[in-house]
């Protein structure tokens, strides 16, 4: 008996509308604009902004650390309430006025920044596994793949056209423009507000509520169901090693995310134009990259793909760090005068194929592996996973950058690639989909 139904193509839309909304967050606020306006001018430490690299760094990890508690726990009273949809609901109002308020944040209030950026990071990022949750009610295995593909894709086509406002009319990022460039928070939230509309109005509740017993509270419940799926985590030993290759793997990109346009401004130098540039490339090779790989998960399995994007990633964290090089090889081999900030579009476009790939191929895998009874729970540990790994992943990137500078720090994340793909050799997707199963049919039992 096959549990998992494909929905119809209006739900699917709604449900990968919230990647084309929140895209707004992760791409102005987190990896292009806010960050390095933090950096850069609201702390301002130069020439090297450790002190201002370090506190971006501690803002967003305890934000995700506000994950790693709460997400399982949510999760499996989402699953026990079905009430996934309200809690997401929750998340969402709660990311866009946090964010909104960060136009308040300005030279002198650092604190603020802190404060609003762990607000608004826990939010959002909670709100992540929120709606990963919905993924395995979407359609059979075989095409979630292409279903978390194509969510990733249009996430990323939302993050162009949110970004689209800023670079035509908010500008540069620089003091002299900071009148005008502190508008993105109130920008970004907005967008988020508006383009999630759809994911309210047809995406399904699909979960039946289980009567509260007597006595109990919600939260013990959440609390039981968690602990009752840590205990039985023997009948899913390739979901929980998967959950270690993903945590190395997420560590590693949550830093290229956060710090690649920090890179770009501090060690590369790159001028106005080319940091536009090297959003637009990013952009458009993370779309096309989910797409592709989406279909190739499908093909080939979802764990062979994900395999492969870290290769990618391993190649571009070199290919990153030896950009300054490859530009004086140019110039020496070939007399072509390139820039180094030239050679680092080339890497950006690496990066943007193995970004939206990684991530699609590592949701596509837990809904696998999930059980549909307890999708939101399990969801939930995916997003502590990942969460954790965020936490992690910036405080060693913060702590290192002050030892041995940004560009140096940077290639640990070849370290953090390595060990997820050494981990993802010990996971068979095979009996990670057949352990769901098996537990989808002792729940219709």
């Amino acid at each position: 008996m096959n549990l998992r139904v494909r929905a119809s193509n209006k739900e699917i839309f709604g449900w990968a509308m919230f990647d084309f909304a929140n895209q707004a967050y992760t791409l102005l606020i987190v990896t292009v604009v806010f960050g390095d306006l933090f950096t850069r001018v609201i702390v301002g430490d130069s020439p090297d902004y450790r002190l201002g690299n370090l506190l971006w760094s501690v803002s967003l990890a305890i934000g995700y650390l506000g994950v790693v508690i709460f997400s399982p726990i949510a999760g499996a009273v989402m699953d026990y309430t079905a009430n996934k949809k309200r809690f997401l609901f929750g998340s969402y109002l709660l990311t866009v006025f946090s964010t909104a308020a960060l136009y308040f944040v300005e030279p002198g209030l650092a604190w603020l920044g802190v404060l609003l950026l762990i607000i608004s990071n826990f939010a959002y990022s909670i709100g992540e596994a929120f709606i990963a949750a919905f993924l395995p009610d979407l359609g059979p295995p075989d095409d979630l793949g292409k279903i978390s593909g194509f969510g990733w894709a249009l996430g990323y086509v939302g993050g162009m056209v949110s970004a689209i406002f800023v670079l035509l009319v908010l500008g540069e990022v620089s003091a002299e423009n900071f009148e005008s460039i502190r508008w993105v928070g109130p920008w970004a939230a907005a967008f988020f507000l508006v383009a999630a509309i759809p994911t309210f109005l047809w995406v399904k509740e699909r979960g039946v509520p289980c009567p509260l017993p007597p006595g109990t509270g919600y939260f013990r419940i959440g609390i039981g169901r968690v602990r009752n799926t840590v205990e039985h985590i023997k009948d899913h030993r390739d979901l929980a090693v998967m959950l270690v290759s993903i945590f190395f793997a997420m560590s590693g990109i949550y830093i290229i995310i956060t710090y690649a346009f920090i890179y770009g401004a501090q060690i590369i130098g790159w001028d106005e134009e080319v940091r536009t540039w090297m959003f637009i490339i990013v952009q458009i090779t993370a779309a096309l990259g989910a797409v592709a790989f989406g279909f190739i998960q499908d093909k080939l399995g979802a764990l062979f793909t994900y395999r492969l994007t870290l290769i990618l990633w391993i190649s571009a964290i070199a290919m990153i760090y030896l950009t300054p090089v490859f530009a004086e090889m140019m110039q020496s081999q070939f007399n072509v005068a390139w820039q180094a900030q030239y050679v680092f579009l080339f890497v950006g476009s690496v990066a943007g194929l193995s970004l939206g790939s990684c991530q699609s191929s590592t949701r596509t895998l837990i809904g696998l592996f999930s059980p549909l009874s307890r999708s939101a729970e399990y969801f939930g540990f995916w997003g502590l996973s990942m969460k954790l790994a965020g936490m992690f992943g910036l405080m060693a990137i913060g702590l290192l950058q002050i030892l041995v500078g940004l560009k140096s720090a940077i290639l640990f994340c070849i370290i953090l690639f390595g060990a997820a793909l050494y981990f993802s050799r010990q996971v068979s997707e095979a009996n990670g989909r057949a352990a769901a199963e098996k537990a989808d049919r002792e729940c219709v039992l």
